[in-house]
């Protein structure tokens, strides 16, 4: 079954997070990816403890889980978006242009409208 899009389903949806600028560190490059890598494992040692492949037995409720989960992925955001001040403070990139550059590429590989 085929149908036409509507002009509403043809616009890409998306999330707007907005972090702040971490005023009280002086983060580099090398520091800032090895936090993206601590805090992405945090993120992953609480989907294993709510999917129970720690092998301790599951102590979350699915919403306190999710909760914790969804904690540590703002966590991972706020490393990542520190990491976008360093390359454009400390290195002159140009991220405006990079997330451009990177939805064209999501379009082109039909990830989204």
């Amino acid at each position: 079954m085929t149908t036409d899009r509507t002009l509403s389903e043809k616009v890409m949806i998306s999330k707007t997070v907005t972090l702040p600028r971490l005023n009280r560190l002086s983060p580099s490059l090398e520091g800032t990816a090895l936090k993206i890598m601590e805090e992405s494992g945090e993120l992953a040692q609480a989907i294993g403890k709510f999917r129970g492949l720690s092998g301790e037995q599951q102590r979350f409720e699915e919403e306190e889980a999710m909760q914790m989960v969804a904690r540590e992925l703002v966590d991972v955001a706020q490393t990542a978006v520190t990491m976008m001040f360093v390359l454009e403070e400390q290195y002159g990139i140009d991220l405006e242009t990079i997330l451009k550059e990177h939805i064209i590429k999501l379009r082109h590989k039909g990830y989204c409208d």
